[in-house]
């Protein structure tokens, strides 16, 4: 009975540390990778006058990849990338301003298209478990950059040109998990928000004769939260 019991404690021991992360492991992943942006709208202004017209910007999932590398069991850093996001900018007109000026009802319509990368660098904290579950916070910095900013047709027939975003820097918090498969395989879930914040700006020509043209802009506070599901190898 006790070399029985002797074993069984020898074998949790040994199940434990092959389990456990150690100093100079590297995990890779890679999986689906969804940017939900704040939901709130954002005025849009013509030479600084306030106008009733607002954007908002919509979801999208792309490909995404982190490495964390591993300082002990507890301590990890973490640099998240992912290939390109590209978002539908969509333009909010409940008064009808762009029926009555330019015939055309664009409430609702996609504005725009723009595409981003949001690479972030994370330290992470993991919690003991003594387990396969491994849960952790993690806390970071993201840098933003917008690219191949386009007004879509119908917007770009009535005037709307030259769109550009600023990049961001901001903070970044998240909540996620590990659960080992093997001593190599896990699978990984996790959720983060993300401080983005952008200014929008425009031209709005008047190609129609309609009297209504100027530069145009737009503080956009995306503040997205970003939901992970991945499939990681510890090298």
């Amino acid at each position: 009975m006790k070399k029985s019991l002797l074993a069984i404690a020898l074998l949790s021991s040994f199940s434990f540390t092959t389990l456990a992360n150690q100093a100079g492991d590297i995990l890779v992943r890679g999986g689906a990778t969804m940017i939900s942006p704040d939901s709130s709208k954002a005025g849009v202004a013509l030479d600084g006058t306030m106008t009733p017209l607002s954007i908002s910007v919509d979801d999208n999932t792309q490909l995404g990849l982190n490495v964390v590398y591993f300082f002990d069991s507890n301590w990890a850093v973490e640099l998240l990338a992912a290939t390109p996001f590209t978002h539908d900018v969509v333009l909010h007109d409940p008064q009808g301003v762009t029926e009555a000026v330019y015939g055309a009802n664009l409430d609702g319509a996609i504005l725009a298209e723009v595409t981003h990368l949001p690479p972030t660098l994370s330290a992470l904290y993991y919690f003991d478990t003594g387990s396969a579950f491994k849960p952790y916070v993690g806390a970071g910095i993201n840098y933003t950059v917008f690219f191949d900013e386009e007004f879509t047709a119908t917007p770009a027939s009535v005037g709307f040109k030259n769109l550009e975003l600023d990049s961001s820097f901001g903070l970044s918090f998240q909540v996620g998990a590990d659960y080992e498969l093997n001593k190599n395989w896990s699978v990984n879930v996790s959720a983060r928000y993300i401080d983005i914040g952008t200014e929008a700006t425009f031209d709005l020509e008047d190609p129609h004769n309609v009297g209504l043209a100027g530069n145009g802009s737009a503080s956009i506070d995306v503040d997205p939260m970003v939901y992970s599901i991945m499939l990681g190898y510890k090298f």
